[in-house]
């Protein structure tokens, strides 16, 4: 039988945390400005991933969340999430630079909530334990790492608790030359030992995974560097039912994202050594994979007033300006203000691309579109391209836009007489080729290329891999819409991910 190979997921899902509750694995995972945020993932076996819930729907309602005022939270939004379960109840922590605060939210039915939402001071990269006499902590930080208490409910600082520096200047392990000071920690307690791993870049080097360990907590802790290849670092420790043990780890990988690996462990001395003769490998030693439950086609046609799990809002969305009601078996788009462009459009609805090669397609239907009115299927990050229907002077005509390179260029032009067609986005992510190409069709079945190929571009404004992403919007006046039939995404020799 084959063996799943690495990575387990090549699509864009960062800063993993993972835990075990009895023969399920749970993964939380940073999606930032994306809404709604800090998804769940499930899994029975490790490699075989899918959505199942997400810790809120919003988090907030200022301005950069919600687009306004010529403002946006790209690349903010929640970071370094931190999931753990202890005495029957789930817990993630995260910090936002929006919002200016670290929230701690809990519940006890993982997959289907509520999430009850508890607000601590803003402290980067945190890692939550539970200790042993009923002690609860936060470790954080770039380059010195600290040590925070919190209240035995996990709910505050705790009056009183240890707040102070643990390991001092965590990078040095790693060389005297620093571009990253050592942060992402995760902690563990494992055998009476304590162990943090971190992530720090050496100059001239790469992404790098360090471990520091101690007999108690506050120290004296001692460090090694315990992976370097490949740039697959940050993440923590996870073990099977059956006593084997792993790190969840992640590479970046250009425009597709920062994807997940799965490195086999084995303890040596009460370490942690990572890999097989230091480098990650190919075939993760566990058995085949399931369905990619992280993406998915979408015909829009069912009884649900929201959108699936796989698909997420640029920002906050308002409800009142998309509808999965108003012609039952479409997404509708309406416009309810002017934007600029894609990137400050309201209501865009995404999900991941795949690597190594993906398509994605829509049918839409224009014929409510109002002048000015732009609308279509984007590959989506800072450096954005887009084929579409531009509406002008009461004519339509399909439109490929180059937005990269700080500009929105319209590449090329064609009128069109039609209200329905369909439109596609070819991904290619091998070997970091990062190209997008563009196609459109008026009969859903030949498929004609448009504009020219989009050389996508990991940016960190958006510090996000690229995404589909529906959209409508307008540059002249309000009120027009648009109705997409379905969204398919498959890789590029046709065969659909679901």
């Amino acid at each position: 039988m084959a063996k799943v190979k690495n990575p387990i997921i090549w699509a864009d899902v960062p800063d993993p945390s993972v835990i075990r509750v009895e023969d399920t694995y749970y993964m939380s995972s940073t999606t930032m400005h994306m809404n709604p945020g800090v998804p769940i993932m499930k899994s029975r076996d490790l490699v075989s991933w899918e959505i199942v819930n997400y810790v809120y729907d919003v988090l907030g309602e200022k301005a950069e969340q919600r687009l306004e005022d010529g403002r946006n939270e790209y690349g903010k939004g929640s970071w370094a999430s931190s999931l753990r379960y202890h005495d029957g109840r789930y817990y993630v922590v995260f910090s936002s630079q929006t919002e200016n605060k670290t929230f701690v939210f809990q519940t006890r039915d993982i997959e289907q909530g509520p999430w009850k939402k508890y607000t601590l001071p803003f402290v980067h990269d945190m890692s939550l334990l539970f200790d042993d006499a009923q002690r609860v902590y936060l470790v954080y930080g770039s380059g010195d790492i600290r040590l925070l208490e919190l209240t035995e409910d996990a709910t505050a600082l705790k009056p009183g608790g240890l707040d102070q520096v643990i390991i001092s200047d965590s990078s040095a392990i790693a060389g005297p030359d620093i571009a990253l000071p050592a942060e992402g920690a995760h902690i563990h307690k494992i055998g009476g030992m304590y162990y943090i791993f971190l992530i720090t870049w050496p100059r001239g080097g790469m992404r790098t995974q360090l471990c520091y360990r101690a007999a108690t907590i506050t120290g004296p802790w001692e460090g090694r560097v315990i992976l370097e290849d490949a740039g697959i670092a940050q993440g923590g420790l996870i073990d099977t039912p059956d006593g084997r043990w792993y790190a969840l780890l992640f590479g970046d990988r250009g425009a597709v994202g920062r994807i997940p690996y799965l490195v086999p462990v084995r303890w040596e001395d009460g370490w942690p050594i990572l890999g097989i003769m230091g480098k990650v490998p190919i075939d993760t030693g566990l058995g085949t994979r399931g369905r990619l439950g992280i993406v998915s086609s979408d015909e829009f046609c069912g009884s649900s007033s929201s959108p699936g799990l796989v698909w997420q809002w640029n920002h906050n969305p308002d409800p009142m300006y998309w509808s999965l009601k108003e012609r039952p078996g479409y997404l509708r788009l309406r416009t309810g203000r002017i934007s600029k462009d894609v990137t400050q459009a309201q209501n865009t609805l995404t999900q991941r691309t795949v690597g190594p090669t993906c398509s994605g397609e829509v049918a839409i239907d224009v014929s409510n579109m109002k002048n000015g009115d732009y609308a279509g299927l984007a590959a989506f990050q800072r450096d954005y391209g887009f084929v579409g229907v531009r509406m002008s002077n009461h004519c339509r005509y399909v439109v490929m836009v180059d937005g990269s390179s700080n500009r929105c260029l319209e590449v090329q032009s064609i009128p069109i007489t039609q209200t329905r067609l369909n439109l596609k986005i070819e991904c290619d992510f091998r070997v970091q080729k990062d190209q997008a190409r563009f196609f459109y069709s008026m009969d859903d079945k030949e498929w004609k290329p448009i504009g020219h190929v989009l050389q996508m571009s990991y940016t960190l404004p958006h510090f996000m891999g690229y995404r589909f992403a529906l959209f409508n919007f307008a540059t002249e006046t309000t009120g027009g819409f648009v109705d997409f039939d379905y969204f398919r995404i498959a890789d590029t020799g046709g065969k659909e991910m679901d």
